[in-house]
């Protein structure tokens, strides 16, 4: 049986050799130059494989659609990725919260596996090829046609395009514009796991600035918030009507407002309150470890230890020496002055500030900044035992494509690997 897939990022990479290893002919078509661009962009250039947490867990850090993916996940989870790389003499290594890494820091390592197990598959990959239409006989995708006009007919094709975000690596929604014109619904296309964009001017001062160990609130205007209502636990955060909260990790400064691992877990929240208009506010807690009161006994202390210090040496115990001086200037105190001569008024204004330093977040980066893509082909369309089209037979999604996102952390590249491993073996069975 002859099967293309289209696409050699992490999900057309596995779909591929998941079909070979059944035995068919498979044909991996890529319009790049070489494979998986942006898979050794991952993790920093490290890889962030996958992650340790069961089941219902990593399911929760999706968005609404995550349970679309449990049948995937029971055919091909964590266990199985990790021994799959393992197996073939990649050593991984587990970081904090669980996230899986290959032992050498190299995405590359990880690509190279996989390179290799396509060549023991007998994958034939063409590259620098481009797919532009699927071509049906009977409602059946039966062939593939090529920019060069050339067809390549197939028994089961896969799509594994990608989506919209880094389209400088290839995910251009070309193979989104394939599924729409073969009548899928398209679910709009959104940055998901992007950075936002602050009003404050003065944020340019703090690029390249990060806070670790800090907690983030985000609130769509206005803000009348007493008590949190309907709050329930969404990908890993306090999620209510009104307010969304973190858990205590980093943030970092940019040219244009904030970035890190908090704000882009949050990201996708933010940017639905802003598309329906809403202004929303940033609110970070620089000492979510103490009270606004345990706060301002600390400031007592450190005045009364070095109490003739100027404040902004003072400080230097409780913030960055650049995040100090932004401090002080917000609330018009002269970064010269003595510590003990702070008065009370100063003094728990500082504490207000730290403890709730608010942001006006006018909008996010664009989609292709973005490092997924939210939206795409709709779940209704898609058998998810299979991955099969329920439109057109023979047609198979996987990866990015598909209408699912999820946080930081490898829970996207498990995704990926888990619906293209599940399609090949659907469209190779």
């Amino acid at each position: 049986m002859k099967i293309i897939v289209v696409g050699a990022g992490p999900a057309g990479l596995m779909a591929a050799i998941r079909a070979g290893q059944l035995k068919q002919e498979v044909t991996l078509i890529e319009k790049n130059a070489f494979a998986a661009r942006k898979l050794l962009l991952s993790g920093k250039g490290r890889c962030n494989l996958t992650n340790t947490c069961e089941l219902n867990s990593f399911l929760g850090r999706f968005s609404a659609n995550g349970q679309f993916l449990r049948d995937a996940f029971k055919k091909f989870f964590h266990p199985h990725l990790i021994s799959f790389f393992q197996q073939r003499g990649l050593k991984l290594q587990a970081e904090r919260q669980q996230r899986v890494f290959p032992q050498a820091g190299r995405s590359d390592s990880v690509l190279e596996v996989l390179k290799k197990e396509l060549t023991a598959q007998k994958v034939k990959v063409l590259y620098k090829t481009e797919v532009k239409d699927i071509l049906l006989e009977n409602k059946c995708a039966k062939a593939v046609a090529l920019a060069d006009k050339k067809i390549i007919p197939a028994d089961k094709i896969i799509l594994a395009c990608g989506g919209s975000s880094y389209s400088f690596t290839g995910s251009d929604s070309s193979g989104i514009k394939l599924a729409k014109k073969l009548g899928h619904h398209i679910v709009a296309l959104k940055p998901g796991l992007v950075p936002l964009v602050a009003r404050q001017a003065y944020l340019k001062s703090l690029e390249g600035l990060t806070l670790k160990n800090i907690r983030l609130k985000f609130t769509p205007a206005p803000i009348a918030i007493k008590h949190k209502l309907n709050t329930q636990l969404v990908r890993g955060f306090s999620y209510g009507r009104q307010e969304i909260v973190s858990d205590i990790g980093e943030l970092l400064f940019t040219d244009f407002g904030i970035s890190g691992p908090l704000v882009l877990s949050l990201s996708a929240r933010v940017v639905d309150w802003l598309s329906e208009n809403k202004k929303v506010f940033a609110e970070i807690d620089l000492k979510p470890a103490l009270s606004e009161e345990q706060l301002d006994a600390r400031l007592l202390r450190e005045i009364k230890a070095g109490a003739r210090k100027d404040l902004q040496n003072m400080f230097k115990a409780l913030l960055p020496q650049r995040l100090t001086g932004v401090v002080l200037a917000l609330l018009k105190i002269n970064p010269h002055k003595k510590a003990n001569q702070l008065t009370l008024t100063e003094r728990r204004g500082i504490s207000r500030l730290l403890k709730g330093w608010r942001l006006d977040i006018a909008g996010a980066r664009p989609l292709e900044e973005a490092m997924v893509t939210r939206g795409g082909v709709s779940l209704k369309e898609v058998n998810p035992r299979t991955m099969e089209s329920r439109l057109v037979k023979g047609l198979y999604f996987c990866g990015e494509m598909l209408d699912v996102d999820a946080d930081t952390g490898g829970f996207n590249l498990q995704a990926a690997f888990s619906t293209g491993y599940l399609a090949g073996e659907s469209a190779g069975a």
